[in-house]
């Protein structure tokens, strides 16, 4: 397992994640038709990739719980894909 971060690299990874916050905020006040949910999502998955990079320590992590962290993923696609097909199918 490598070392974790230094608490420079928390600092700006915090600072980050503040500053994707300000956007998600201010972007809520746009009116950009349908491509706030794209957007919104977008900002969305990159805050999370970023905590379970670095708080959640995946990205100094050994093989066994990235591919925990992987499958974790998968599995929520497969879940989410699942509901959209039975949202979009009813009448």
């Amino acid at each position: 397992m490598k070392a974790p971060a230094s608490t420079a690299v928390y600092f700006r990874v915090t600072g980050g994640l503040f500053l994707l916050l300000a956007l998600t905020v201010s972007l809520a006040f746009v009116d950009m038709g349908p491509l706030n949910i794209v957007v919104a999502m977008t900002i969305a998955v990159v805050k999370a990739l970023l905590v379970v990079l670095y708080f959640m320590h995946v990205k100094s992590a050994d093989g066994v719980t990235r591919a925990a962290a992987c499958a974790g993923v998968l599995w929520l696609i497969v879940m989410v894909a699942l509901t959209l097909s039975d949202f979009l199918t009813r009448t």
